[in-house]
């Protein structure tokens, strides 16, 4: 095997990062001011950054549920945009809307109805620090305000994630820009009220977060309907909400199993954040501290793994699926290089950066303990998270179920459950197992994207739009 095969020439990066470039920057905005405002919140109290920590796992599973909503549509707007078809790429469109308008609804209803459940779930005694009582008050005034959020949050996200595989990540950037603009600067007024503001401590920080989401929505709007000639799946796109059958049906096949999978995903993982809250309230703490650094560290191979659907998927619509296969390979081996340097960063700050927050020394040690197990395993996960997209770029959706969400509950899952409930394995040590457990499946993506049988082109069949 020559290095050729891996390392691509300048013009395939410049095409990498033409695409990869504009979501880093969107993803990394996104994520630094998300770990800025965590710290604002954090001073708060372990408190207020617990309640607000475990609202926003179940945000999470709302956001991954609308993710693998518009995923199956992403597969043939890629890959249409590919063919130059543009009806089609107006189809998937439509089908974005409505899902997450409907998925929208039906998380407003359950976060509604359900707050105090789903929050107690994270509430266990034996913490060196923390007030219960106090965590669930300020989670449940955290979640009522956030709901307001939810589906203009799906709304933008039908449009920007449609954007971007027309090949337009530029302005689906700016957007999120300046949401996150808007969503810091108003924590900062909101949340210690400033400039004669009231102090409103973590329902400020819920009222910054959804007039950032209104705000990314107008601009997305806006500018996706004043720039029809860039974005012409919009042109046309509300005189009727018909989707052909035959392609409503074929995407909705290839969607569920997407649905399925990061609703089931995200729940694992919140699941797994569960079992780790069962030893106190200070690793509700810690994990929350080492999670929102993660989240910046890893926009790389993160924006990467999203590059691969877009190129690859492109490719693949244009029925060329030996280049498709090498540019594949070529960018999963920079998403890893990446993503260990990117570790090694995460490692090197480990012992400062948790001090940052308003807790105390128990807190501050396991979140280092995290960030450290975390930097280690993140080369794995970047090549997993690369297999992930890949395989999904060709529409082997029930594979990447097996793959993903399968694999967190039948394998990770019972491990977590196993050794929080029937052993007093202390947390460093049942962090480390269950790190290292799903960590491994990087080995299954090896074995699954080995056959290659993987590219494959979906949209060249016109009977879809029939």
């Amino acid at each position: 095997m020559t290095l050729k095969k891996y390392i691509g020439d300048k013009a395939f990066y410049r095409t990498v990062l033409a695409v990869a470039v504009p979501i880093m920057i969107q993803n990394g905005f996104t994520n630094l001011v998300n770990l800025l405002d965590n710290i604002m919140v954090g001073r708060l109290g372990t408190e207020s950054m617990s309640g607000v920590s475990i609202v926003n796992q179940f945000i999470f599973i709302f956001n991954l549920l609308i993710f693998g909503a518009i995923s199956a549509a992403g597969i043939f707007t890629a890959q249409y945009h590919g063919m130059k078809d543009v009806e089609g790429e107006r189809y998937t469109f439509r089908f974005k809307l409505l899902i997450n308008f409907l998925a929208g609804v039906i998380g407003v209803l359950v976060f509604g109805f359900f707050s105090e459940e789903l929050i107690h779930l994270f509430l266990h005694d034996g913490s060196a620090e923390g007030d219960l009582l106090l965590t669930l008050s300020e989670g449940k005034k955290y979640l009522y305000v956030m709901l307001v959020g939810l589906i203009p949050y799906a709304i933008s996200q039908a449009y920007a994630s449609t954007m971007r595989e027309v090949g337009e990540t530029v302005m689906p950037m700016v957007a999120s820009i300046a949401a996150v603009v808007t969503n810091f600067v108003f924590n900062i007024i909101l949340i210690f009220g400033l400039l004669g503001a009231p102090a409103l401590g973590v329902v400020g920080a819920a009222v910054a977060t959804v007039l950032s989401r209104f705000v990314e929505l107008a601009l997305l709007i806006v500018w996706g309907h004043t720039h029809t000639e860039k974005c012409k799946f919009l042109m046309g796109a509300y005189r009727s909400f018909h989707i052909p059958r035959a392609l409503m049906g074929t995407i909705a096949l290839k969607g569920l199993p997407l649905m399925i999978n990061e609703f089931f995903w995200s729940l694992a993982v919140t699941m797994r954040n569960q079992c780790y809250s069962t030893r106190g309230l200070d690793v509700v703490a810690a994990q929350n501290i080492n999670a929102t650094i993660e989240n910046l560290v890893s926009v790389v191979y993160m924006a990467l793994g999203t590059s691969i659907a877009i190129v690859v998927g492109n490719l693949l619509g244009a029925g060329k699926l030996e280049e498709a296969k090498d540019a594949d390979r070529k960018m999963m081996t920079f998403s890893v290089l990446c993503a260990v340097g990117m570790g090694g960063v995460l490692a090197a700050i480990s012992p400062f950066f948790p001090r940052i927050y308003n807790t105390g020394e128990s807190v501050w040690q396991l979140a280092g303990f995290m960030m450290i197990v975390t930097a280690i395993a993140t080369p794995f996960r970047s090549f997993a998270h690369a297999a992930y997209f890949t395989l999904r770029s060709g529409g082997k959706v029930l594979i990447t179920l097996l793959f993903d969400s399968i694999y967190m509950w039948a394998v990770v899952m019972p491990v977590a459950l196993i050794l929080t409930h029937f052993t007093g394995l202390d947390i460093h040590w049942l962090f480390v197992i269950c790190q290292g457990v799903e960590s491994a499946k990087f080995v299954l993506g090896a074995l699954l994207l080995k056959k290659g049988n993987w590219a494959t082109q979906l949209v060249a069949d016109e009977s879809l739009k029939a």
